[in-house]
This record gives C-alpha cells, sequence and structure tokens, in this order.
C-alpha cells in the first residue's frame, strides 16, 4: 500500500473513531430534505407570485443575508474550532467558550436589529428602489437574536461531534417555516406582492425562533455530558481571531453581492427597457436556476461541514499526513462527483426547467450554467476547509476582490449584453474563485491531485457517458419527460463510477473503505 493509500486509511479509520460516517449520513439526509423541501417552496412561490415576485422576494432576502452574516459568520466556527482543541492544559473549557460566544453575538444582533428596523424605509426606497419591501424589513430584523445563538448552539454540536440536534432542530424550523408561510401568504395574497414578501418573513421570523427554542433544550442536555475542565479568559481573543475575519470577509462580501444583486435587475431593465422584466429575470436566475444547481452538492456541504473541526483539531496537533489526506480525498469526491451533475444539467438542463418550473427560460439558465458547476463546487468546498485550517483572512481577500470585480462587470456588460453578460460574468468569476481557493489548499495542506486520473479521465467519461445515453434515450418515441430524466440519472451514475473504478480513477481500496460499514 503506497504513502497516500496509508495516509487515506488512516483519515478513514480515525474519522469512523469519531463517528465521522454516522454524522455525515445524518447531516446528508438532512440537508437532502432542506434542500428539496426548499426546492418545492420555490416552486409554490413561483407558482403564486411570479417570477417578479420571486425576483422582489430574493432582493429583501438579499437585505436578511446581509444583516444575518453579520450577525452570525464566523461565530459559528470559532465556536467549532475552540471547543475541539480543547486538551486538560489548554485552559479553556466548552461553556466558557459557548458563553462568550453568545454575548458577543447577542450585541451584534441588537445593534443590528435596531437598524434594520429603523432604516427600513431608506433601504427599501433608496437601497432596493422598491418600497414594496418596507413590510417585509420591518419584521426581518427580530430573527437575528434567535440565528446569531442558534449558531453558537450548533458550532458546539459540531464540535461535540453530535449532529443530531443541529437536523432535527433544521428539519422541524423548515417545517414549521413551510407550514406558516404556506397559510400567510395564501391568506394575504390578494393584497399584492409586498404583503406576499411581508408574509414570507414573517414566517422565516417565526420559524427562527422555534428553532432557538429547539436547539436550546437540545443543549441543556448535551451539557451534562461535558467533561468538568475548568478554564477561563483568554478565549474572546482567539474567538475573535477565527471569528472576526470570517466574520469581515463574509459580511463585506455578502454586503457587495446584495449590491450585486440590486444592481442586477437595473441593470438588466437597461438592455430590455423594461423594469418588470430585468425584476423577473434576476428572480429567475437567483431564485429558481441556482438552487437547482446547487441541489447535488448536498453530500459536499456534509463532508465540508463535519471536516472543519477534524482538519482543525489535526492541525492543531501536526498531523500532516492526517490533513493532507483529508484535503486531497476531499477535493477528488468533489470533483468526481460534480462532473457528472454537470454533463447531466447540460444535457438535460432545459427539461429539468421545464419539469420543476414549466419555464423555458430557467431550463436554458439550468445548461448555459452546467459548464461552471465543478467550479462553484470546488470553489465552495476548498473555502471551507481553509477555515479550518486559519486562513480566514486569505478567503476574505479573495471574497472581497470576486465581489468587486462582479459589481465592475455587472455595470460594464449587463446593460450591453443583458443576460449574455451575466452568464459570462458567472464563468469569469467562478474560474477565477475555484482557481485560488484550490490553488491556496493544496499549498497549505500538501494535497495534490493527479490531473490525469484525477481530473481529466472522470471528466470525460462524464461527459462520454451522458452523452450516449442521452442521445439513445431521445431516439425513444413518446418517452415522458419524468421517465427520461429519471432513466438518464440511473444509467449514468452507475456506468460513470463503474467506468472510474476500472480506469483506476476510483480505486477497488478506495471504494471498500468509503461504501463498507463503518
Amino acid at each position: 500500500m503506497n504513502s497516500c493509500a496509508r495516509a487515506y486509511t488512516v483519515w478513514v479509520s480515525d474519522l469512523k473513531k469519531t463517528v465521522f460516517i454516522k454524522n455525515a449520513a445524518i447531516l446528508t439526509a438532512t440537508s437532502f430534505l432542506l434542500r428539496f423541501a426548499g426546492i418545492l417552496f420555490k416552486v409554490w412561490l413561483a407558482a403564486l407570485i411570479g417570477p417578479a415576485g420571486i425576483g422582489l422576494y430574493q432582493l429583501i432576502f438579499s437585505v436578511h443575508l446581509l444583516v444575518s452574516t453579520a450577525v452570525c459568520a464566523g461565530i459559528d466556527t470559532a465556536v467549532t474550532r475552540l471547543i475541539a482543541e480543547i486538551t486538560p492544559d489548554s485552559g479553556r473549557s466548552a461553556a466558557a467558550v459557548l458563553r462568550n460566544a453568545v454575548l458577543l453575538t447577542l450585541s451584534v444582533s441588537l445593534f443590528a436589529l435596531a437598524a434594520v428596523f429603523f432604516g427600513a424605509e431608506w433601504i427599501a426606497a433608496v437601497f432596493l428602489n422598491d418600497v414594496r419591501a418596507i413590510p417585509a424589513l420591518r419584521i426581518l430584523p427580530f430573527s437575528l437574536p434567535f440565528m446569531g445563538v442558534s449558531a453558537c448552539l450548533r458550532g458546539a454540536f459540531v464540535a461535540r461531534r453530535n449532529i443530531t440536534p443541529n437536523a432535527l432542530s433544521q428539519l422541524l424550523e423548515q417545517a414549521v417555516r413551510i407550514g406558516l408561510v404556506f397559510g400567510l401568504v395564501r391568506a394575504v395574497h390578494h393584497l399584492g406582492l409586498a404583503a406576499c414578501c411581508a408574509a414570507v418573513v414573517a414566517g422565516d421570523t417565526a420559524a427562527e425562533g422555534f428553532a432557538f427554542l429547539l436547539i436550546l433544550l437540545f443543549w441543556r442536555m448535551e451539557r451534562k455530558r461535558l467533561p468538568h475542565t475548568s478554564g477561563r479568559g483568554g478565549h474572546l481573543r482567539q474567538m475573535l481571531h477565527i471569528s472576526l475575519p470570517i466574520a469581515s470577509g463574509r459580511t463585506l462580501n455578502t454586503a457587495l453581492r446584495t449590491a450585486e444583486n440590486v444592481l442586477m435587475p437595473k441593470n438588466l431593465a437597461k438592455f430590455s427597457a423594461d423594469s418588470a422584466a430585468g425584476l423577473a429575470q434576476f428572480g429567475m436566475i437567483k431564485g429558481m436556476a441556482l438552487p437547482v444547481l446547487f441541489f447535488p452538492s448536498t453530500l459536499l456541504g456534509a463532508v465540508s461541514t463535519l471536516l472543519v473541526p477534524e482538519i482543525s483539531e489535526a492541525a492543531a496537533r501536526g498531523r500532516k499526513g492526517l490533513v493532507k489526506a483529508a484535503a486531497h480525498d476531499t477535493l477528488k469526491l468533489t470533483a468526481v462527483i460534480s462532473f457528472l451533475f454537470a454533463a447531466l444539467f447540460f444535457a438535460a438542463g432545459k427539461e429539468i426547467g421545464q419539469l420543476i418550473y414549466q419555464s423555458e427560460e430557467v431550463g436554458f439558465l439550468l445548461h448555459a450554467l452546467a459548464p461552471i458547476v465543478p467550479l462553484m463546487y470546488l470553489d465552495s468546498i476548498s473555502d471551507g476547509l481553509l477555515k479550518g485550517l486559519d486562513q480566514q483572512g486569505f478567503s476574505f481577500r479573495t471574497a472581497v476582490s470576486d465581489s468587486a470585480l462582479r459589481i465592475l462587470l455587472i455595470l460594464l456588460l449587463v446593460p450591453v449584453l443583458g443576460m449574455r453578460g451575466f452568464l459570462l460574468i458567472m464563468y469569469f468569476s467562478n474560474l477565477l474563485t475555484c482557481f485560488l481557493n484550490v490553488g491556496r489548499l493544496m499549498r497549505v495542506s500538501g494535497a495534490k491531485m493527479k490531473i490525469g486520473t484525477e481530473i481529466l479521465l472522470p471528466l470525460f467519461s462524464a461527459v462520454a457517458v451522458t452523452l450516449l445515453c442521452d442521445t439513445a434515450l431521445r431516439r425513444i418515441p413518446l418517452l415522458p419527460l419524468p421517465v427520461y430524466l429519471v432513466l438518464l440519472a440511473g444509467i449514468c451514475l452507475p456506468v460513470y463510477f463503474l467506468l472510474l473504478v476500472l480506469f483506476g480513477s476510483v480505486t477497488r481500496e478506495e471504494a471498500r473503505l468509503l461504501f463498507r460499514k463503518p
């Protein structure tokens, strides 16, 4: 067995000892259900209020994302890392870490609550350029304290390798959210888009409060099982060292993305000379197409979340081989999965858009954006792993540079080229950030990818298998659309992975380690 295989074996063995496989399964299943429910919700909402309504909701959601990022970003990662790194002589306790985190996030959230509530009219009229957003903006900030404290508690559970409370609270939160929003929107639908968006935000806020109470109850039970370690002081500075670069980077990046979201419909309207059409196009790409493209990344998101404490702990203990193996195999898994789904979206994107949204425009966007799916997935997974390796500063610089370039390009290209201009921007942006983040992860972890067997061979295999299967299925007369999509995915998945094993991209040893019972 070569050194890489030995490191991989040690990595998997260690992860199983920390119930990594069990937690990954729980988190993957939870993420799948949450994303699936979210897509169904968007389909229902789009049918009720149309693409223009989705566009208005996305503008409001951009503000929500900005303030919630300022409140929550980095604090969960800081809690996870500081608790995961606790040793008998560290002078730190989980209770003290969590207490400081909660006080910090509550202070920020109450300030943000006041700023958004009293500035709602200005934000809607000047920033969003749509006064229909005012009622929703009045309700939105009351979810912030709940979100902040919940983020701290969830970070503690991840550090404790106990994912079940996070999964249950998020599932029940989503169920409450969908139920409340469904009832509220139907009740006020006749009052217009402003009332509908306010109803959605009200349902979100109530669901966040419910989730907070639930996760708090779970933590009170978990606290009894904490080891009796003592420690006070010192962690606030460490917490700020971890969380502040993440929070600053994400907040600034989100602020720039919010500015981007505000500028997009305005500049699309300049191209088409129709503000309603610009808002509808914005809603289709941000609220309808991108959630579908990211849906298959459920597994990868779960792995990234769970690897933060593992990699952080390994790096803290100087276990370079384990860090290298974890980074390499995660990048390899991401590439293998993303190539296949990119090929599937490219071949059947138009049919997927038609089936889900009954929209040719959304189908075109899925088809057009399919080639950058691997870039999006690799960028996302490498960004998460970098934060576990204390590379928050690099993530900050990359995110800010990317967002600033996107805004500049939106101002230059979208008024002239319309949606085609934005698609070009998406290609450029994802290529840039993927190259920077993956390159940085390889340098700091020591991981290396084999271009031939781990990049080119899976890529060509995915394209060949998908195109051949798609061509064969399209020759079958009167094949129903759902049957076509099921057969396409059902045939391509096993054939693709079989080819990878046969050609050596995925070894038999790796397959046994990945699929045998822990």
